[in-house]
């Protein structure tokens, strides 16, 4: 050391001491500028950076000009002008040893650690590093790179305080600790370590009295402050003065500096106050060792969160921070946990000849040393529980914080912790980021909330977004939401001169964790048209015949955070999942596998969802598929509808598919062709989505029906897809489209010699008729679909054409010929189990007994109708037989019980009306 003063401080004021004056550098951009080339010394900053430190604004020709200007005067102020060189695409500041008084500070202190063993030497060194402090470092200076660099500093102050009063201890001169300490602790009051110092020297000084007193403050201030007793090392330290033992000067083994290896904080971090008041919750629990796992998919924001939180409660861990990145899903092998003991071993304060062999002898040592210690460790990026349990302590002082997107189930049963599952950011949280990340951009609020869904509200995704942006003067958010679609969404979301910091890489070092059979079911998932699977679904894919282990591996999936548990046992990948998934299948898959998989899929679809039709007695006769190993069947109404109400939007988005597949390949007709499916899922699912009034649905997959059974020459399934056409237009009002398609359906039926089908048709076209008031048309109509029905002996079909039949009959004053058709058609309806009908044939008996008035009979026909309908989902049918049962009560006499049954059936028939 030289014993001058250094030519640049920082630990106050910024100056530049030269050989006759001090300089202290005025105007916020010279001090920010001067403070960033000094962050850096020695090495190039590039004008990027710089442009956004000063300005916050992109690269221009304008801010280049600036930045020049700034720098001929930065350059006027240094001894040497040719200190400061532009280079490498940005400038740097040449400082040679011993000139920046930070860097001469850290350098006196190393000085003294290696002199622990001769106090006064010593302390001569941390005197002589002491006095370089003038203020806060880069005092008056407000910028957030150099936040990190002021608490490394201030936290190094205080350490080598505490080893300079300690190294005063031991050279027997408690006075000056005494006459020093005091106002150091009253602006520390947290720390143990200078309480124990405090104690120590009151004890030697002869003031045993004052020395209980000092700890029975200490004990107030960390009780009030933390909620937490003192430690170990203060407890003894009473113990001692209480028993009148001799109390040993501190040692210098206990002055090892306190590791501070927590990362900077991340900028604009928004959102997470849940998750933070949790971690905050946690923290202040007593007992054991506080052990949290924040858990989520890759890019979610999980070390952000843990930093931010760590950076928060620095205060009430006093012994310092490890950090580790274990790089559990890196591309570099993950760190054994034996080398991350060592690494932990060393940082506090035990020296590399000193760590033992074997992995049990270290966790040991790390127990024993982090024992009466109040210490934050972040094992970052863990690969899975067993990586990190040997790195637990048992100590109450201790919190560790574990990310990973392993779920670390394991961990949260077998050792306690507390897990935080990280999810996307809200709409709202996502928009705030990128309010703040492109606060010098024009506002477009609709194109950030349509940025911010490609992005799937990931942290990682939006700032690199961001920064995409920024990166290129004038470019909109609107013009790379324009940009983001499909496969090129990853290519866009990467930067280039890091490769490690793009969303591909991030998925990707999940995704290469996986064994074969499930990295498989990964890209399948992405080729799922719809939003969800189940684990029947994901097995078509696949081909498995086992849909228990295939949910088994939608589970690893799910544990890894490549997809994400939705409902019970139902998983969704987000957008860009989905668009990895697809990139990775377009280069493992060949394309018969890939087709393979889609036809998989399907046959399950129209399976499952012809059996479920069945169930709820929504098709004329049952679709004759090939039974395959994956296909659900149904023991009831309800578990039918239930299925259906799941599956909807992706039996829909499949059969879409499968239509467009048709007309993209050369593939004569049968079940290798796509088209096969579509229509038959026209079919399949046609009364139900007629039933919910998902007409959007109906319209897209009807169309398509038709064209795709027109071209493929599928008569049947053309008459049939043209049948819930019509009905759907009749929906709509459209009564002349209803009418000419139905009777072309009828049309084309009838030259393919099937009756039972054709009867269908008939009865369809029979129904259209009484919705336009033809009642006798319509009464015509049935009565040839019964009669068709009969010939070819398919008597379970009738009872649906008998109910309407008694309904119109009844309309028409024919009470003898209604009840004749009404009576038959429940026995049947019964018989078969058809609820729908059921629920008609009650509807009109009530009818009829209250007709007669015969109003028992009515109340309880129309009851039972009300429950039918309900169950069977037929809204406008329980609107109906409530207003009926209204009228009845009304009859009676009943005015309480019509108005509520009246009140109930108008809610229904508004909802209806409303549009469904």
């Amino acid at each position: 050391m030289t014993g001058r003063t250094p030519l640049f401080a920082v630990l106050g004021p910024l100056r530049i001491h030269h050989a006759n004056e001090t300089v202290e550098v005025s105007g916020a951009l010279r001090r920010n500028l001067m403070a960033t080339l000094l962050l850096h010394a020695n090495e190039p900053v590039s004008i990027d950076a710089l442009v956004e430190i000063l300005w916050r604004e992109p690269r221009s020709p304008e801010t280049l000009g600036r930045l020049q200007v700034l720098m001929h005067r930065v350059r006027a102020l240094l001894d040497e002008p040719d200190r400061l060189t532009a280079e490498s695409g940005g400038y740097r500041l040449r400082v040679g040893n011993d000139e920046l008084d930070s860097q001469l500070f850290c350098a006196l202190l190393d000085r003294a650690g290696a002199h622990a063993h001769d106090p006064g030497r010593c302390i001569g060194l941390i005197r002589e590093a002491i006095r370089l402090w003038h203020g806060a470092p880069f005092e008056g200076i407000d910028l957030p790179d150099l936040a990190a660099e002021i608490q490394r500093l201030s936290e190094r102050r205080l350490a080598a305080l505490e080893q300079l009063f300690a190294a005063e201890l031991r050279a027997g001169r408690p006075q000056v600790v005494l006459d020093e300490l005091p106002a150091l602790l009253h602006r520390n009051p947290l720390r143990e370590r200078l309480h124990e110092l405090l104690i120590t020297g009151l004890y030697h000084a002869g003031r045993r009295g004052d020395a209980l007193g000092a700890y029975r403050d200490a004990r107030t201030v960390l009780v009030d402050e933390l909620g937490l007793d003192p430690g170990p090392d203060l407890r003894r330290l009473e113990a001692q003065i209480l028993a009148g033992t001799e109390i040993e000067p501190v040692s210098p083994a206990d002055t090892a500096a306190v590791p501070r290896q927590l990362p900077h904080d991340v900028r604009a971090f928004v959102g997470r106050a849940d998750e933070l008041s949790r971690l905050d919750r946690f923290a202040a629990a007593t007992g054991t060792a506080r052990i949290c796992a924040v858990v989520g998919g890759g890019g979610v924001g999980k070390t952000a969160l843990v930093v931010r939180w760590a950076h928060r409660i620095l205060e009430s861990f006093p012994d310092g921070q490890i950090f580790i990145d274990l790089q559990g899903y890196g591309n570099d092998e993950p760190v054994a946990a034996r080398d991350a003991l060592a690494t932990v071993l060393r940082a506090l304060g035990v020296e590399g000849s000193a760590v033992p062999a074997a992995p049990a002898e270290r966790a040991a040592l790390f127990r024993t040393l982090v024992a009466r210690k109040r210490l934050i460790i972040i094992l970052d990026n863990a690969g899975g529980s067993e990586q990190v349990r040997p790195l637990l302590p048992g100590a109450p002082g201790v919190f560790v914080a574990i990310t990973s997107r392993d779920a670390l189930a394991g961990l949260a049963a077998r050792d306690g912790a507390l897990r935080i599952e990280l999810a996307p950011m809200t709409a709202g949280e996502s928009g705030s980021l990128l309010r703040e990340l492109l606060s010098d951009h024009p506002a477009e609020p609709e194109a950030a909330a349509e940025l911010a869904q490609r992005c799937a509200h990931l942290p990682l995704a939006l700032r690199i977004a961001a920064e995409r942006i920024r990166a290129h003067p004038g470019h909109r958010i609107r013009d790379l939401v324009a940009e983001l679609t499909g496969e090129q969404s990853l290519d866009l979301l990467d930067i280039e001169d890091d490769p490690r910091i793009s969303v591909r890489a991030v998925f990707a070092s999940s995704y290469r964790l996986l064994e074969p059979e499930t990295a498989q079911l990964f890209r399948m998932v992405g080729r799922h048209p719809g939003f969800e699977v189940d684990a029947y679904s994901a097995a078509a894919l696949i081909g498995s015949v086992d849909p228990r282990a295939t949910g088994r591996r939608l589970e690893r999936l799910a544990r890894a955070n490549l997809v994400e548990q939705t409902a019970l046992r139902r998983y969704h990948m987000h957008d860009l999942l989905r668009a990895y998934a697809v990139e990775l299948s377009e280069t493992v898959d060949d394309v018969a596998d890939r087709a393979a998989a889609l036809e998989r899929l399907l046959d399950y679809y129209l399976q499952t969802a012809s059996s479920a039709a069945v169930r709820i007695d929504a098709l004329d006769e049952e679709i004759h598929t090939e039974k395959t190993a994956v296909a659900r069947v149904f023991d009831t109404h309800a578990a039918a509808l239930e299925w259906l109400d799941v599956e909807r939007d992706s039996m829909v988005r499949a059969a879409l598919l499968a239509g467009a597949t048709h007309f993209r390949r050369a593939t004569a007709p049968g079940r290798g062709d796509p088209g096969y499916y579509a229509v038959g899922l026209s079919r399949a699912l046609g009364w139900y989505l007629d039933l919910g009034w998902y007409l959007d649905d109906a319209w897209a997959l009807h169309t398509t029906a038709v064209e795709v059974a027109r071209d493929r020459g599928d008569l049947i399934g053309h008459g049939l897809a043209l049948r819930h056409l019509a009905m759907l237009k009749a929906r709509r009002e459209d009564r002349t489209g209803a009418f000419h398609d139905m009777r072309t359906a009828a049309a084309v039926i009838a030259t393919c010699g099937d009756t039972v089908t054709e009867a269908a048709i008939i009865g369809s076209l029979g129904m259209l008729h009484a919705h336009d008031g033809r009642t006798a048309e319509a009464v015509r109509h049935l009565w040839r679909c019964v009669e068709m029905y009969r010939s070819a002996g398919c008597r379970s079909r009738t009872h649906w054409p008998l109910a309407h039949l008694g309904l119109l009959l009844l309309g028409q004053g024919r009470p003898d010929r209604a009840a004749d058709c009404l009576h038959e058609s429940l026995a049947l309806a019964e018989e078969y189990n058809s609820l729908p009908s059921q629920a008609h044939a009650l509807y009109g008996l009530a009818s009829l007994y209250s007709d007669r008035a015969r109003y028992d009979q009515a109340l309880r026909h129309g009851h039972r109708a009300v429950a039918m309908a309900r169950a069977s989902r037929m809204r406008l049918l329980e609107g109906l037989a409530l207003y009926h049962l209204g009228t009845v009560y009304q009859a009676m006499g009943d005015t309480e019980q019509a108005g509520r049954r009246q009140n109930d059936s108008l809610a229904i028939l508004r909802f209806i009306r409303a549009g469904r």
